[in-house]
């Protein structure tokens, strides 16, 4: 996980009813989330394309169904950013600056931590998105923003809850 942040591009003109710096502090935070949620994104899809052992065939589709939600919640997070003006971070460079969450390359783990894994990610941007939800209601006015955070918050509420469920309470 990085501290250090991209700057935010040049804004273009929205007259939205948002101060520019109001629009510059919210696209920072969704291009933050953005990197996390392609990172869960592309983590999921190895642990769909290498999960082995008796529970195969029900992981194989569950991760399948998970990548495509967060493939469908990068989307949208990266049209909002447009929305309000911003450039969407877009490269793998730019991905693994800005996340919040990490990975570790080469290494495939058993289901079991493949479950494990996946479900402290989710909790991580579930608890991340907590916070970005209150700063732009409350610091930001931006309720617009708020209002996919907290969509974004229940998918991955939903997300956490399934591999938690498999866990049997264990994780």
């Amino acid at each position: 996980m990085s501290t250090t942040k991209t700057k935010t591009k040049k804004l273009e003109q929205a007259h939205i009813g948002l101060t520019k710096e109001n629009r510059a502090n919210v696209i920072q935070r969704l291009n933050t989330l953005l990197a996390d949620e392609h990172l869960l994104y592309t983590k999921t899809r190895n642990y769909h394309w290498n999960v082995m052992g008796i529970h195969f065939p029900v992981l194989h589709e569950l991760f399948e169904q998970h990548y495509n939600r967060l493939q469908t919640m990068a989307d949208a997070v990266a049209e909002r950013n447009r929305m309000l003006g911003g450039t969407s971070i877009g490269t793998m460079a730019e991905f693994l600056e800005e996340s919040r969450l990490s990975e570790t390359a080469g290494a495939i783990p058993s289901a079991p931590d493949m479950i494990a894994n996946l479900l402290d990610d989710h909790e991580h941007i579930i608890s991340s998105l907590r916070d970005d939800i209150a700063a732009c209601t409350e610091k930001f006015n931006d309720e617009g923003t708020a209002d996919l955070l907290i969509a974004t918050m229940r998918s991955h509420e939903q997300m956490a809850w399934m591999l938690r469920s498999m866990t049997n309470g264990n994780a």
